[in-house]
Formats: C-alpha cells, sequence, structure tokens
C-alpha cells in the first residue's frame, strides 16, 4: 500500500525484454534506504518487487501483463519515474490511499499553465472508469495523489502547483502523453457491494457483473 506522495524520481538505465515481459533498471537513492528482498516500490504507481539493487539503482522484473496495462511498456532509457516506497505502520498518509495496482492508461489531453504558476492538466481516461471520478474525490497519476477539479464527458481535470511539478515527472507532461491511471479503492468497493444486494428473488443467486 502507498499514499500517493512521490518520494523522488528515478531514471531508467536500462529495458531489457525477458520472454514476454521485461527487466527495468533504474537510477535512483531515497527509495534504496533499508531496501530489503521482497520489498515493494511503486514506479509510476505501479506496485513493482525490487529483485537487485545496490545502493544507486535497482532492477524490477515487470510481467508482460503489467508492461500492456501500465506506461512501463512504453518506457526508454533516459526516461524519468515517479518513485515511492510502501508504506509502514505508524507513518502518515498525506494523499490518500493507492494499491500500486493500475486500473488503466488515460492520455494527457491539455497540460497548460494558467494563472501565474499553477497548471491546468486534463486527461482522457479509459471511459470505463469515469464513473469513478467525483468533483474533490482522490486519484492516482503516475502514482501521484491529485484531487480531482472537475469531471466531464470523457475528460477530468486537475490543478497541479509547482511543488508537485518539481518533484515528480508530471512536469514533462504533453498533449498524447500516457499516464497511468488508479482510481480510488473505495469507490471500486462500493460499486462491488451494490452490485452484491441486486439478488435475484427467485434464484437467490447474485446478479454481479464483471
Amino acid at each position: 500500500m502507498f499514499s500517493g506522495i512521490v518520494e523522488e524520481t528515478g531514471r531508467v538505465l536500462a529495458v531489457e525484454t525477458r520472454g514476454d515481459g521485461l527487466r527495468l533498471q533504474l537510477a535512483a537513492q531515497s527509495v534504496l534506504a533499508d531496501l530489503e528482498a521482497g520489498d515493494s516500490i511503486a514506479v509510476n504507481g505501479c506496485c513493482l518487487t525490487a529483485v537487485e539493487w545496490t545502493a544507486q539503482d535497482v532492477t524490477f522484473d515487470v510481467l508482460a501483463e503489467t508492461a500492456r496495462v501500465t506506461n512501463l511498456g512504453a518506457l526508454a532509457v533516459g526516461d524519468e519515474v515517479n518513485l515511492e516506497r510502501s508504506l509502514r505502520y505508524q507513518e502518515k498518509v498525506g494523499g490518500h490511499l493507492v494499491t500500486g495496482h493500475i486500473d488503466g492508461v488515460g492520455r494527457v489531453q491539455v497540460f497548460e499553465q494558467q494563472g501565474g504558476t499553477d497548471y491546468l492538466l486534463e486527461i482522457e481516461p479509459p471511459t470505463q472508469f469515469l464513473r469513478y471520478l467525483v468533483y474533490k474525490g482522490c486519484v492516482a497519476v503516475n502514482g501521484c495523489s491529485l484531487t480531482v477539479v472537475d469531471v466531464k464527458a470523457s475528460t477530468f481535470t486537475i490543478w497541479l502547483i509547482p511543488h508537485t511539478l518539481d518533484v515528480t515527472n508530471l512536469r514533462h507532461f504533453k498533449p498524447g502523453t500516457p499516464v497511468n491511471l488508479e482510481v480510488d479503492l473505495m469507490a471500486k468497493y462500493a460499486e462491488r457491494l451494490l452490485q452484491a444486494q441486486q439478488v435475484a428473488p427467485a434464484t437467490g443467486q447474485s446478479r454481479i457483473h464483471t
């Protein structure tokens, strides 16, 4: 579990094809402190297990499915990625609870400076995820916990402050950039519970649709 507060940005050192998947090596610093075998790190919001590391870099194995449904499959040497270590109990949650399980990839539609120093970010998510987005609700974009300020027919918008751009890879966004999205976990649980209440009177079977 993560909080969506990016600790640092890392840089891609190598991307190697391994069967249908990938081996990804990243330069990093802060997230390597106290790293142990089996520890998880969110890379652009995607929970990955560290398999090898030194004091300056860390390596992950990326499943073919993970590469397909996230933007990790499009990474190239030199790209910058957001990094966050998994939460420890008793640590404060500065953003919101983020699982590191990416729901889908959206596309940046608008990224422009407005009102002096702030930036407006508009993203088109996969259509099926729009129902989970609400005004002032939470969404993780490349692992960064952000607040939704508007939901339209096919897009949603976010305001970004300069600090967020300084410490994440969101500053490199431009129209067309693919971004990892994770919607609020509570919204998905609420939907599932409501579906479970739709019981067929005659059979007693649940009408849950997935």
